[in-house]
Order: structure tokens, then sequence, then C-alpha cells
């Protein structure tokens, strides 16, 4: 008995996760609690009002005396004055504090979501992120406490409505609350109806959301293209996918409200009924008979429409649970409980046997060795695919190998703090990202303690001065979202001076200069070459001018090295790389 109890109760969302959201209501518990105190006379002023017409008809309708009742109205009114300056009171106090909480959870997100390996951004799209960290964060939190508002309000007024129809007559009491149970009782299988329509839903509605996201970031590629009757057509798609599970939704819960209403129909109908003959044999007074009705329907009016505002309360609790699973979640890749830092690199980078996979049992690396010297300039060179974009970014943790090791000074990578280590490290992006914002406030990224000659300094080797000389702002030019605003060129100057302002004595150059036009790739290279001086540099090759004069090249296929060495030692081999030279340079991509 006592665990079907317990069982009974973790089926309340609430109660089985009151330490979550404890966490969050402490801070300002003060306002909460004061919130829900608030809505006692609220809830309890219905009654009053029932009560009241009790004395005044029998006053007024029996006696037929007017004068000893004169004051009833005016109670009614003042009642009803205050009942309706406090609801204002618990709807405000309600909303600032459901305001807080939001604005806490979602920052608790983003700090979350910031710090996901790069293995959770290849499983989910645009849409999925912003409903799972923003939309359900306010569903979640509107719908709870606009719930446990309504809750406190209806259980006070039902409490004290429930005194009502007791001290007016016991016995019709007992009908009216067989009536409200049997009202109430279809509450307790919906859930499980509605479960499954539920997930599909927030799925199909993080769909919607992911196709208005690709239309703002790929506007160039539609009009390009001229996607707009396949893009519509595929968004209408998605569209009867949501009406589909919104009629499902329909079908299973809206019989509810109609049934509930029929059910208490019934009741009304046997009180009126019974209280007509208890009226009859003198066991009630027409004034108790008329605030014993006030009370019933104040106490049956909320359970008629019920189950039109189930629905949206169910999708808050499901959508708290989802944010609070998400809160519970921690990154697959962050520092080890024993992790060191590091200040530098003395010696070099070293991969010991290391595989990866980021589908199983479909490797992508096997058996990597390699051994890169302090101040060494290296080439990643082989077809698509091959494998030489994941080897780099296994070294700054974007991912984590299935196994072997990486070591830094003889330091396995996982064992070095994350921050400390990826603080070593500057990567130039083929296509960099830049933030909506200036192009000082992107530059500064790298370094945000940077004083104005470095930043200057920084500038002029990313070979960005000339550029920033013939701005009306200069480096307080606004650049857009995603530097929309800037030439592909412009931006990877930017990024290079962010690289410049970090100096890190590792550089990645990930493909840097291949969506670049001659011209700006002349400039971009040279800002590059910059950068490279005294420091380790780990190149994904497009470009043979700057493979041929990288200190190492490693040719990788299939996921495996199969050739090393410098250009004029690979070219001698007449092996992979002599086959990638002789086909053309773009080829090696």
């Amino acid at each position: 008995m006592i665990e079907r109890l317990k069982q009974k109760l973790n089926d309340f969302y609430i109660v089985r996760n009151y330490k979550n959201i404890y966490k969050y209501v402490k801070p300002f518990w003060v306002r909460a609690l004061a919130a829900i105190l608030v809505t006692f006379p609220v809830g309890m002023m219905d009654s009053v009002i029932a009560w009241t017409l009790r004395p005044y008809m029998d006053v007024v309708m029996i006696e037929k005396n007017l004068e000893s009742s004169w004051y009833v109205p005016i109670l009614i009114i003042g009642f009803s004055l205050m009942q309706s300056a406090l609801n204002y009171s618990a709807t405000y106090l309600n909303s600032w504090v459901g305001f807080k909480i939001s604005s806490d959870i979602k920052a608790d997100l983003f700090k979350k979501l910031i710090h996901y390996e790069a293995t959770f951004f290849d499983r989910n799209t645009s849409g999925t992120v912003v409903f799972k960290f923003h939309n359900d964060v306010d569903t979640a939190c509107n719908g709870l406490l606009n719930n446990m508002k309504l809750f406190t309000t209806r259980v006070f007024s039902s409490v004290s409505l429930i005194g009502v129809l007791i001290i007016n007559s016991w016995k019709l009491s007992i009908v009216a609350i067989i009536v409200l149970l049997a009202a109430l009782y279809p509450l307790t299988t919906l859930r499980k109806k509605i479960t499954d329509i539920m997930s599909k839903t927030v799925s199909s509605g993080a769909g919607i959301i992911t196709f208005f996201s690709e239309a703002f970031n790929g506007n160039r590629i539609v009009a390009s293209y001229n996607l707009y009757d396949y893009l519509a057509r595929k968004f209408d798609e998605a569209l009867k996918v949501v009406f589909t599970l919104g009629m499902k939704m329909v079908q299973r819960t809206g019989i509810l409200s109609p049934m509930m209403h029929f059910i208490i129909s019934i009741g009304i109908a046997a009180v009126i009924w019974m209280g007509s003959y208890l009226i009859f044999i003198n066991d009630l007074t027409p004034g108790g008979f008329v605030s014993f009705i006030t009370a019933l329907l104040l106490l049956y009016q909320p359970i008629k429409s019920i189950g039109n505002d189930y629905n949206a309360m169910q999708m808050s609790m499901m959508a708290m649970e989802r944010v609070f699973d998400l809160l519970k979640e921690e990154p697959k890749i962050q520092s080890a409980p024993d992790a060191v830092k590091i200040n530098g690199v003395k010696k070099g980078i070293k991969y010991q046997n290391v595989c990866f996979e980021y589908v199983e049992k479909r490797p992508i690396l096997s058996g990597i060795n390699l051994d890169i010297k302090i101040g060494e300039t290296v080439a990643f060179v082989g077809n698509s695919g091959g494998g030489k974009t994941t080897m780099v970014n296994l070294l700054p943790r974007f991912y984590e190998p299935k196994s072997g090791k990486i070591l830094i000074d003889g330091i396995d990578v996982q064992k070095i703090e994350l921050d400390s280590l990826r603080e070593q490290i500057a990567i130039v992006f083929q296509d960099n990202f830049l933030f909506d914002g200036t192009i000082r406030e992107n530059i500064v990224l790298g370094n945000s303690a940077a004083k104005k000659k470095q930043i200057d300094l920084a500038v002029k080797s990313a070979c960005l001065d000339e550029f920033i000389a013939s701005l009306d702002k200069g480096l307080d030019t606004q650049i857009g979202e995603r530097g929309v605003l800037l030439s592909g060129g412009q931006k990877q100057r930017v990024a290079i001076a962010r690289a410049f302002l970090k100096n890190a004595p590792i550089v990645i150059l990930d493909e840097a200069t291949s969506a670049l036009d001659n011209k700006s790739e002349a400039v971009v290279q040279q800002a590059i070459n910059n950068l490279m001086k005294d420091r380790t540099v780990l190149i994904i090759a497009h470009r043979l001018s700057t493979v041929r004069n990288a200190d190492k090249i490693v040719v990788v296929d299939h996921g495996k090295i199969v050739e090393m060495g410098n250009h004029s030692e690979l070219i001698q081999k007449k092996g992979t790389y002599y086959a990638l030279y002789n086909s053309g340079l773009s080829t090696i991509s």
C-alpha cells in the first residue's frame, strides 16, 4: 500500500523533481511564497460570496425584510474588489518569479550548451537546440507558475466552497462530491494516452524552427537555385505533420470537457431535484438552497473547462522534465578530475596508435602514429573524406579517439585541463564564424585583455590594416550576423588577426584559403605566413604552395597514414602524393 502511494506521488512531476525546482525558486522564495499565500484569500472569497446569499435570500425572500440586509450587496462588491486586487497581486508576483526562474534556467542551459562536444551539434539541428534550450524553458516556467497559481487558488476555493455546501446541507453535499469525483476520474488515465503524441509534437515543432533557421542562413542558396517552391513544399509537408498530430491530440482529449460538462449537469440536476424535496420537507431553507447552488456552480465551473487546460498543463510538465534532463546531462568531453595545466609547448606533439569512428564499426582513423616536433610545419593532404581533418580535430579534443593517445610534451591531452589545452591552440577555419558586433569585438576574442598596441600589431600582421583604414569607423565597424557585411577574404583576415592576438604556440589552419579567389588568397596567404612564424603549425592542405614549404607532409588515405616526408622526398617515391601532385592542385583537398 505504501509503495503504491509512493508511486502515485512520483507520478506528479513536481513531487518527483522538487529538489531541482527548489534550487531555482530558493533565491526568490519570499516572493514565491507571497504569490502562493495571496491565492488563499482569492480562492476562499468565492465561498464568502456564496455564503452571504443564505441570510440575504432568507431575509428578503421569506421575511420580506429589505432593511436588515441592505449591507449584503455592498459586502459582496467589497469582497469582489478585494479579490480582484489580490488576484492582480498574485499574477504580478507569479510573473516576476517566473521570469527570474526562466532567466536563471536559460543561463544555466546556455552555459551547458556552449560546453557541449562537437558530436552534440552533429546530432542536433538548430531548431532542436532552440526548442529544447529556449522554447521549452518558457513553456515549462510559464505553465508551471500559471498552473501553480491556478492550483492553489482552486484548492482553497474548492475546500471553502465544499465547506459552504456541507454547512448548508450535508445530504446534498454527498451527491455533489460524488459527481465531482466522477467528473475528475478521466484525468487519471489521460496522461498515458497523450505522452507519445506530445513527444512527436515537440520533434515536429523543432523541425518547423529548423526550416526558418535554414531559410535565414541559406537565403543566397535559396535565391541562386530558385528553391522557393521546393522549400515551400517541404514546409507545407512539415505543417501537415504538425496538423495531424494536433488533430490526434484533439481526438484523444477533446471529449474530456464535454464529458465533464455532461457529468456535472447530471449532478446539478440531481441536486436541484433533491434540494426541492428537502425544501418541501423543511429540511433546507430557500436561502440555504440558493447559497448551496451558488457554491456548487462556483465549484463545478472550473471543472467543466479543465479538459481545455489539461493539454497545456501536461505540455508544461513534460517541457520541465526535458529541461531538467538537459541540466542533469554532463558534456562527454571535459577536464579529468586530476587534469593538469600546461603553459606552452616545450617538446612537441605525438599521436600514438590513434583510432577514431563517428559511427560505431565504421572507422575513420586506424592506427595513426605521428611525431610533430616543436616549431615544425606539418601539412596533411589526401582525398576528401580520408580523415585528415579528423586527425587535427582530435588535438583540441573536439572529439575523443576510440583508442590510442595524443600527447603534448608527453602528457595525454585527456589529462590536460581542457581550457589550458585549448589555450595553447589557435585555429583558422575554412569558413570562420564571426559574431554579430564590431571588427574589434571579434578580434579581441583572442585576448580580451589586449592593449591597443597588441591589437594594432595583430591587424597589421593579418594584412588587415589597409582595409581597416578605409572604413569610417575603423575597428568599430559593425559586421552583421556571421560577418555578412565582409567579403570572404576579409573574414579570413579578421580570424587570422584573432589568432595572432591569442598568440598560441600551436596553430591549426583548416583549408584557410580554399574558398577564396586568387587575389584574396594572395593577401590571406601572406597573413598566414606571418601567423606561422615561430609556431608549431598543422595545415589541412589545399593549395600546393603551402604544402611545398612544409617541413613534413602527411598523406592520409582511408584513415591511415600512407606516406610521410617533405615535398622532394615524396615526389621521388612516386607514390600516393606523387599521384595527387600529377593529377592537379584541385585534388589535394
